[in-house]
């Protein structure tokens, strides 16, 4: 189908009001990338990976040059052009990324976790005690959008962490230049390090190092579907954030929601990519009827409106339910990576939500808040991985060694204990290391 025809496609978005319909529907959604299609990307991410192991730099410029139509030599931006694209960005524009990037380090510089550093009953110490790794590195996507919010909050929580090296990847558009604004932002971020590379190659010298670029520690960033399984193929050689699926949004509402608001609220997230999933669980059967209507009503002359359709009718839903504590379930079911609450009174409903990447509480808090500027990372668990994950943090930039140091007391007082798990296990010289210390 044509751009032009998709951009005035009939809206189908799917209303349920079974509950367990929606459960099955909602499993669905979260599972909506789990497919062959992975599987068979998954193959020509393992022969890019490869290739660029073998090759370094050369398979970096051949692959960018097949994916992107563009050579990148030389693949590291020169730090001038940093500061030139900070110079060149409008003055609103300016004030807008130094916001955000101030309350984002505001809140992140309280997230710095504490060493411990404990007596024990016998004199022996026991401590935890924190460390940021050597060298980091972020990917910053670009394709269908610019992300300068990216890199503040992949910049952010690294440079608290305390990491020495930033390296940033990200693809070149067609005329071979990075997006002004996302260099702007990487430069009032302190980022001096930059290649114009991205997709699973970026990810392969990330991991292995090339010529140009140094082999990291971690990899954080979201990216498509080849970037994601890039980053699940080298987890081991490398620590990740996180797997990061396409985005999603779920506004629970009742009858004080606001459906032009509600609306909104859903296109926003639409509007990232034709995978993002976009749902509405309502106590009110006249909100749900009216959303078809208001979201036709912002889709006219809307910039990204052939996406934002494709999005609603592949992955958009509305359901009806009885009560919120039914809402709070179906919601809790999907683990939501943003969870928007457009209900009355939205702190106990919050206090009931036990699975989600982040929750918006109330009718003044859109979405779009966290993704720019309130101060929380805006890099969430997708797919249901908020039942076990949370956002991109300081921590993420950071590794833990524990220290423990017994004196003779200490191991007088356990090393009878120590000696028999030993023997309990078979290991004969565990148990020895300390009956030759007491005898």
């Amino acid at each position: 189908m044509s751009s032009a025809a998709s951009q005035h496609e009939t809206l189908r978005l799917m209303l349920l009001r079974d509950t367990e319909a929606a459960g099955e529907r909602l499993e669905a959604i979260a599972q909506r990338t789990g497919s062959g299609q992975s599987q068979e990307a998954a193959s020509r991410v393992d022969a890019i990976l490869e290739q660029v192991r073998e090759q370094g730099d050369k398979a970096l410029m051949e692959l960018t040059e097949r994916f992107d139509g563009v050579r990148p030599d030389p693949l590291r931006i020169p730090k001038a052009d940093l500061e030139a694209a900070w110079n060149a960005t409008s003055s609103d524009l300016q004030a807008a990324l130094r916001l955000a990037h101030q309350r984002i380090l505001a809140f992140h510089q309280r997230q710095t976790p504490v060493d411990l550093d404990i007596t024990g009953e016998h004199g022996e110490r026991l401590g935890r005690r924190w460390r940021p790794v050597e060298r980091a590195g972020l990917y910053v996507p670009g394709g269908r959008a610019s992300y300068p919010s990216t890199v503040l909050m992949n910049a952010v929580p690294a440079k608290v962490a305390g990491v020495k090296r930033l390296v940033m990847v990200t693809p070149p558009g067609p005329d071979g230049k990075v997006n002004q604004t996302v260099l702007a932002a990487a430069y009032l971020a302190g980022i001096d390090e930059i290649y114009r590379v991205g997709g699973a190659q970026a990810v392969a010298a990330l991991a292995y190092g090339t010529e140009s670029i140094p082999q990291v520690d971690v990899i954080s960033g979201p990216g498509n579907l080849y970037v994601t399984l890039a980053k699940k193929a080298v987890y081991g050689r490398v620590s990740i954030d996180s797997l990061a699926g396409p985005s999603e949004v779920l506004v629970i509402a009742d009858h004080s929601a606001n459906a032009e608001h509600v609306a909104a609220d859903l296109l926003a997230q639409a509007e990232h990519d034709p995978l993002a999933a976009a749902i509405l669980l309502t106590t009110s059967e006249s909100l749900a009827l009216a959303m078809p209507a208001a979201i036709e009503a912002q889709l006219e002359g809307h910039p990204r409106a052939a996406i934002t359709r494709q999005a609603l009718n592949d992955w958009g839903l509305i359901v009806v339910c009885s009560n919120l504590e039914e809402a709070a379930q179906l919601s809790d079911r999907f683990a939501p990576e943003h969870l928007e609450l457009q209900v009355e009174h939205p702190e106990p409903l919050a206090d009931r939500i036990q699975q989600a990447g982040a929750i918006f509480l109330g009718a003044w808090t859109p979405e779009a808040v966290g993704d720019y500027l309130a101060g929380p990372n805006h890099t969430l668990p997708t797919s249901g991985t908020a039942r076990f994950a949370g956002a991109l943090c300081v921590e993420t930039f950071m590794r833990h060694t524990s220290l423990i140091q017994f004196n003779r007391a200490a191991l007088e007082a356990t090393g009878g204990a120590v000696g028999t798990l030993a023997d309990s296990e078979g290991l004969h010289s565990h148990a020895e290391s300390v009956r030759r210390r007491l005898s």
